[in-house]
């Protein structure tokens, strides 16, 4: 059943403009301003983190990325005249549908001035695209799943991203719900200072569930890297295969992560607990890169000249925080301290490598069980995502 918002919204509905027009990106041209769209909507917020524009190239690359062996994607730009004031993705996943047995589709990659007419037709392009392949209920911002980053910020404005976090203008949750749009769950960031000693309670018991349960922990060997990345990724698979919003990895779109992630990763950094030799949970800590890829201001080069190239590099050397980015343990070894002991591990290490401290992200409201872990290591919620649903 549709929640009362819904039906307040669509009975008055805010028209587009006659002066703007929705269509959809075909050719070079509608793809570089949709690409370059967001560097002038956020060219005076200081907290936003321009992407590396070549990394949004190969991201809408269905040669380049993954995601396109499976997924149709579908890119609309609005136009006021000759000037672009938004875009929008429309998203047809069929494993997601296939895994969760619904009808369901997503919008993402959504940029948009502050105009709820302007808001509407996109996200009504994007509605009907997807209507029209079977679609009957549209959830986002998703770029391109969960497997990636989605959610729409709605608390946090205050500071910049974490790596690989979405970040949007605080107005966008109003022009989303003023089109019909209504909370379908809320997501959770914390921050965590290395400073902070773990309670000694927490320590004293993950110690002893250590010693009782023949737990090891080991760092990633980047010398076995295809090996260990399977062992991860079956972890992974396993591990949230029953978490909202879920779907598997494919082997391509698992080693392509992968093979992004490796040139920042800290091997230190990443996990993988072990009991009687069998990989049954793992944590993936990064540094967040974010003050770099600020650093560069999207481009690695200018005139020629690697400008930005060299302000990364530089930049990349004085990072002081990290990205908790996932924690998994598999089922039947849940509920049994593996997790206190990979964020104990993990905290450690980063203040022995010089880590402040960073984010821990991104959480269901609803996972309790990891909540209060987070918040027993000394977590304080920083950040609410929101994925919002609607129907087609």
């Amino acid at each position: 059943m549709a929640h009362p918002a819904q039906h307040e919204a669509a009975s008055s509905p805010t028209p587009m403009p006659s002066d703007v027009q929705v269509t959809p990106v075909r050719g070079a041209a509608d793809r570089t301003a949709f690409i370059r769209l967001p560097y002038s909507l956020y060219r005076d917020d200081p907290n936003w983190v321009p992407p590396l524009e070549m990394e949004r190239r190969d991201f809408l690359d269905p040669k380049k990325n993954p995601f396109f062996d499976y997924a149709e994607v579908e890119l609309f730009l609005a136009r006021r005249g000759q000037d672009v004031v938004g875009r929008v993705a429309a998203i047809k996943n069929p494993r997601h549908m296939e895994f969760h047995g619904t009808k369901e589709g997503f919008f993402g990659l959504f940029e948009c001035v502050n105009d709820a007419g302007v808001a509407r037709g996109l996200l009504d392009a994007a509605g009907a695209w997807l209507k029209a392949r079977g679609i009957d209920t549209v959830l986002g911002p998703a770029n391109f799943s969960s497997n990636q980053d989605w959610g729409l910020l709605v608390e946090g404005y205050d500071s910049p991203p974490a790596l690989m976090m979405p970040y949007n203008p605080a107005y966008y949750a109003g022009l989303l719900e003023t089109c019909g749009f209504t909370k379908a769950k809320d997501l959770f960031a914390y921050e965590l200072s290395s400073s902070t000693p773990p309670p000694e309670k927490v320590a004293r018991i993950a110690e002893k569930i250590r010693q009782r349960e023949g737990v090891t922990v080991r760092a990633v060997n980047l010398k076995d890297f295809p090996a260990e990345v399977a062992r991860i990724k079956q972890i992974y698979n396993a591990a949230w295969e029953k978490n909202w919003g879920f779907i598997p990895f494919t082997d391509r779109e698992f080693e392509h992560m992968a093979k992004e992630m490796k040139a920042i990763v800290r091997p230190e950094l990443v996990l993988i607990a072990e009991v009687k030799g069998e990989p049954v949970a793992f944590s993936m800590t990064l540094p967040d890169a974010n003050p770099a890829f600020q650093a560069a201001n999207g481009r690695l080069t200018t005139f020629g000249l690697p400008i930005g190239l060299v302000k990364l590099v530089l930049a990349s050397r004085k990072l002081k925080r990290l990205r908790l980015l996932t924690l998994g343990i598999k089922e039947g070894y849940r509920r049994r301290g593996l997790d206190a002991i990979l964020y104990l591990d993990t905290l450690r290490t980063a203040k022995e490598l010089g880590y402040t401290g960073g984010e821990i992200s991104w959480t269901l409201e609803d996972n309790h069980l990891v909540n209060r872990a987070i918040e027993s290591m000394g977590g304080q919620r920083s950040k609410t995502y929101r994925v919002y649903q609607r129907p087609a």
